[in-house]
């Protein structure tokens, strides 16, 4: 469990589970442009990538997970948010931290992401993961705004 601190409340992260979905999913609404339905997330329960941050009350999630990929096993985070009213408070930081390790618990090489190239505050976080640009993909998003694809080593 990682703990952080969101208006002197403290965070913690755990595992998600089906109370918490009504939560994650308005958190997505408000977070998204284009949204991911309430059943996608109803299909990661149980997911050991998909955590919430709780601070008596859900504040912001992921979703990551860890796939075979040519012998070698690749994480990738598909989605993460924090609520708007606990931005800026190292949520999502903490978030992306405990991701990380659970990707390198489940012993993935690297961890990949998909990010608007327009989204400048998770584009920081990401820098400061040590995320690279690996590729752009055209048109990515259902508005056409492209996709920067970054990756970050966990090898060695």
């Amino acid at each position: 469990m990682t703990t952080t601190a969101t208006d002197d409340r403290p965070v913690r992260t755990r595992a998600a589970d089906r109370a918490d979905l009504l939560a994650v999913f308005r958190i997505e609404k408000a977070s998204f442009p284009q949204p991911w339905p309430y059943r996608a997330f109803e299909r990661f329960l149980g997911e050991p990538g998909f955590l919430v941050a709780d601070s008596g009350e859900v504040v912001g999630y992921v979703l990551a997970d860890v796939t075979p990929n040519g012998g070698r096993r690749i994480g990738h985070v598909k989605d993460i948010a924090v609520a708007p009213f606990a931005r800026g408070q190292g949520v999502g930081a903490t978030l992306l931290g405990r991701a990380i390790d659970v990707m390198r618990e489940r012993n993935a090489g690297s961890v990949r992401l998909e990010v608007r190239e327009s989204n400048e505050p998770a584009l920081a976080l990401y820098r400061r993961f040590g995320f690279t640009h690996r590729t752009t993909s055209p048109g990515y998003y259902a508005d056409g705004e492209d996709a920067f694809v970054l990756v970050r080593d966990l090898d060695g």
